[in-house]
């Protein structure tokens, strides 16, 4: 269950304050996150946490391929957190729900203790600065797509 399960309860992970807008984004190459990161300086970055097990983190994923298929070239970057506990769910997941943005996996729950999403999906958008700029939970279809083209176009704008 990891960081968003029964480990919550203790005392030293209560202690962490979650991430939030006017936070600078974390190092993320300090997580020992498993696969390959892209560069993100400069960029508007996107990190989706998401886990093999959660139904709405399926159904965003056609949404968020798009958003990265549309917006890639222009500047913006899109990373899916993996928060499954083993590899083989993640893949699993992955073969079913093929997407061509990078994914990592964080195994260690170290990225997912360090910015504390509330729930799964959350994403965080990130302005070229390093700033976060919004945190979002849960993903709820069309509104949801819609506010994040909002952000994206907005923070886009800021690399102009």
């Amino acid at each position: 269950m990891g960081v968003l399960g029964a480990a919550t309860l203790s005392p030293f992970r209560l202690s962490a304050a979650a991430a939030k807008a006017g936070d600078k984004l974390p190092d993320l190459t300090k997580f020992g996150l498993e696969g390959t990161l892209p560069a993100t300086a400069g960029k508007v970055v996107h990190l989706d946490f998401w886990a093999s097990w959660c139904v709405p983190c399926k159904e965003s994923f056609p949404v968020l391929e798009a958003l990265h298929k549309e917006y890639g070239p222009k500047g913006y970057v899109l990373i899916g957190i993996s928060m499954d506990e083993e590899k083989a769910e993640m893949d699993r997941f992955l073969k079913q729900n093929k997407v061509t943005f990078p994914i990592v996996r964080d195994a260690k729950e170290k990225a997912a203790f360090s910015l504390r999403p509330p729930g799964m999906p959350t994403s965080y958008f990130v302005a070229p600065d390093g700033v976060i700029h919004s945190v979002h939970p849960k993903f709820e279809g069309e509104s949801t797509r819609k506010t994040y083209v909002g952000i994206i176009e907005e923070l886009l704008a800021k690399l102009k």
